[in-house]
């Protein structure tokens, strides 16, 4: 009998890939729209170990309390607006259609009202290239260009925390800790390192690369590793 590969294993429910989601302080979106801009304060800072940025905690003069993405150089007490009529400054939330061009914004919304889905790690920003008819063009970190819907909201600013990575981890059990803050699964094996009852690369015979073959269409769970057979080949017409 083998045993379940890790490929296998992923999706189970198991501890190892299910995201403590119990510890983390709470969602982070967006307060809901209002037809009038309102106005709030940042009344406090937070570390929540299922954001690599740091979180804001904003109180609004209607009432609301939202978590947000803090962008850097925010600090406790000072004030924010959001809604249409907000002012082009740091940690403000408009409408797509109301920030300039060239503009820096992060925690974009995919569909109005959804509370921000795009450029929300630590250090990231989205530029504003463009307001066509079809939308707002935004240069994602990633370089891509995207067209959003003039209605989405985003926040101005760059988000903070953007040297987190600078600092190397140096010791194997600091990144073992920081992993398992998270429920993910490290250290990862490669395949051919591995048993070859653990994996269809694994064995002690030869470890050699040529082995890896791109994987048939209808593989398995757990044989679909490697060299992932592409879906078509050609120019795309």
């Amino acid at each position: 009998m083998g045993k379940r590969l890790i490929q296998q294993a992923r999706g189970k429910g198991g501890p190892t890939y299910r995201a403590p989601s119990f510890k983390y302080k709470g969602q982070v979106s967006y307060s809901p729209r209002t037809a009038e801009t309102i106005s709030g304060t940042v009344v406090d800072l937070i570390k929540c170990r299922g954001h690599s940025g740091p979180l804001a905690k904003i109180e609004y003069d209607n009432g609301n309390t939202c978590l947000l993405v803090a962008p850097e150089n925010v600090r406790i007490g000072d004030n924010v607006m959001a809604g249409n009529d907000a002012e082009v400054e740091i940690g403000n939330v408009l409408p797509l259609q109301n920030i300039p061009e060239g503009a820096l914004v992060f925690n974009i919304e995919l569909k109005p009202g959804d509370g921000g889905k795009f450029v929300r790690s630590s250090g990231t920003f989205a530029r504003v290239l463009s307001q066509l008819k079809e939308g707002v063009v935004i240069q994602l970190p990633s370089k891509k260009k995207k067209t959003f819907h003039p209605e989405c909201r985003a926040s101005l600013g760059v988000i903070a925390g953007g040297g987190r990575k600078d600092k190397p981890m140096l010791k194997a059990g600091k990144k073992f800790f920081a992993m398992k803050a998270k429920n993910k699964l490290w250290p990862k094996v490669s395949g051919n390192a591995q048993n070859a009852v653990d994996h269809p690369f694994g064995t002690s015979r030869s470890q050699r690369k040529s082995k890896a073959r791109p994987a048939p269409h209808n593989a398995p769970p757990g044989r679909k590793v490697g060299m992932i057979r592409p879906r078509h080949t050609g120019r795309n017409k």
